[in-house]
């Protein structure tokens, strides 16, 4: 009998399961679906180095979903995609392009009001875990910043000629420039084009499984194994007690006083869903036995992103993939670094608080059988039109770069197609099991991350935030870690 039990070593898990075992006399037991490494020199170049976005066809350490991520129309086919998503320790902080900057006091006062004004998700309260978990090489000295935490942050200093040539445009738009997107509020400018904060060391990425797990490895209270696959929680009435799992062709059960599931916003929802946990029609119709009703995978957030393709002859040098943004309220246009063919370049235009929300069910029990996952991006009129807007804007940017021009632009009238032809996601699904009060109708878990209605049992990932948030979702994930991890424990 362990006294923590973590389902998944992603970038939630990895730092819950070091901070949990900072306490001798705390035994912790953490289960990861892919590869466990000893040491970070032992982890595949690919996922070190920080120019590269290791998700290729080739890739083994992934989770892959097909997902649909605009409905069909009378007018318009559906637009279907994909998702991948890091599988083996550090999850999805070894594969991303490191891009490490703070949901804005905006979004926690959302937040807090999901949970009735709750001062626990104010941004005042959530600022001291964002100053434990980071070392800012830059701004660490100076307020509202940490020194010394786990996670190494730095912006770029040198930027690739097209990262230059799009912050240089974007100030002669008249936006203005933001030195630090990680400064709390009242430190600077909150909107404008500003370089990226990265969790890069040494051209490295240091996902959590390097910070955080791999050296809290050999602590006698904690256990780390790789390549088990869990498919179930199980309770006692209402009482979480154990899983059962696979690996390889081995079944095996193990027990813990408390379970807690870090498997991201989709395994952690599909797991909840196999276990029982969750629309009970939907789980009757699977043959599921219902422990709890639950609104998980109801509804779910993601950022929208039209890609915007352009043709500059710029030299392409190696680099981390986003080194600069343009942030304005919902909207982000991400320059990316990495060129998509010869002398073509990308644009993304995200929009960062979208209206529409998606659904992830079931498909069956089997949890090598992946979930279904419909984004329903584009549904809104509003999010339509501000994508549109958003677009037009990032080619007046565009307009400005000397020799820059848009392979594609939208037509004059009828964008709809357009943006259907333009769509992907920013890979940023969050919500599935949404944080909120008890008598919230949405909610599946506490302002804690406590699973509602049974005992035993939370979710600590990305699965319960219960709002978009405004920038991407890496930092904000080690953030929620940090601060379950003290509650756990408390």
């Amino acid at each position: 009998m362990v006294d923590t039990l973590i389902v998944g070593g992603g970038t939630a898990g990895c730092v819950l399961a070091a901070r949990l075992s900072e306490r001798p006399d705390h035994t912790v037991h953490l289960l990861e679906a892919g590869q466990v490494w000893s040491a970070a020199a032992e982890m595949p170049a690919a996922l070190r180095d920080a120019t590269r976005l290791p998700i290729g066809p080739e890739a083994r350490w992934l989770w892959r979903y097909p997902a649909t991520l605009a409905a069909s129309s009378d007018e318009h086919r559906a637009v279907e995609g994909n998702l991948v998503r890091g599988k083996g320790i550090g999850g999805s902080s070894t594969v991303n392009g490191s891009y490490f900057v703070r949901a804005p006091a905006a979004d926690f006062a959302a937040w807090s009001a999901e949970l009735g004004g709750a001062a626990d998700w104010s941004f005042e309260a959530v600022l001291p875990a964002y100053r434990r978990l980071e070392d800012d090489r830059d701004y660490g000295d100076e307020p509202g910043h940490g020194r010394g935490g786990p996670i190494p942050v730095r912006r770029t200093t040198d930027p690739t000629p097209v990262s230059r040539a799009f912050a240089a445009a974007a100030r002669a738009a008249d936006f203005a420039e933001v030195p630090d997107l990680n400064a709390p509020p009242g430190a600077g400018p909150a909107e404008g084009v500003g370089p990226v904060p990265c969790n890069v060391d040494g051209g490295a990425r240091i996902g959590t499984g390097s910070a955080y797990l791999l050296p809290a490895l050999a602590r006698p209270n904690l256990t780390v194994q790789g390549g088990v696959l869990v498919h179930r929680i199980r309770f006692r009435g209402t009482r979480a007690i154990g899983v059962d799992y696979r690996r390889g062709e081995t079944s095996g059960a193990i027990s813990a006083d408390r379970i807690v599931l870090c498997a991201g916003a989709v395994e952690s929802a599909a797991l909840l869903l196999r276990s029982g946990i969750g629309p009970p029609d939907e789980l009757a119709a699977l043959g599921i036995p219902v422990v709890w009703p639950a609104p998980v995978g109801a509804r779910f957030d993601d950022h929208p992103e039209i890609g915007l393709e352009y043709l500059l002859d710029i030299p392409t040098p190696a680099a981390v993939p986003l080194e600069y943004v343009l942030s304005l309220d919902d909207i982000e246009i991400r320059p990316y670094t990495v060129p998509f063919a010869r002398d073509r370049h990308r644009l993304g235009v995200a929009l960062m608080r979208p209206e529409s929300a998606g659904v992830l069910q079931l498909r069956g029990a089997d949890p090598l059988t992946p979930p279904r996952i419909e984004h329903r991006y584009l549904a809104g009129a509003a999010d339509r039109g501000r994508l549109r807007d958003a677009v037009a804007l990032a080619i007046e940017v565009l307009h400005r770069i000397p020799g820059a021009y848009p392979c594609h632009p939208p037509p004059s009238s009828g964008h709809e197609a357009w943006l259907r032809a333009n769509l992907a996601t920013s890979q940023h699904l969050s919500g599935t099991c949404r944080m909120g009060a008890a008598e919230d109708e949405r909610a599946v878990v506490d302002g804690r991350c406590a699973v509602h209605g049974v005992s035993g049992l939370s979710v600590v990932d990305l699965s319960v935030v219960p709002v978009p948030l405004s920038r991407g979702p890496q930092a904000t994930t080690v953030m929620l870690a940090e601060r379950a991890a003290g509650w756990l424990t408390s």
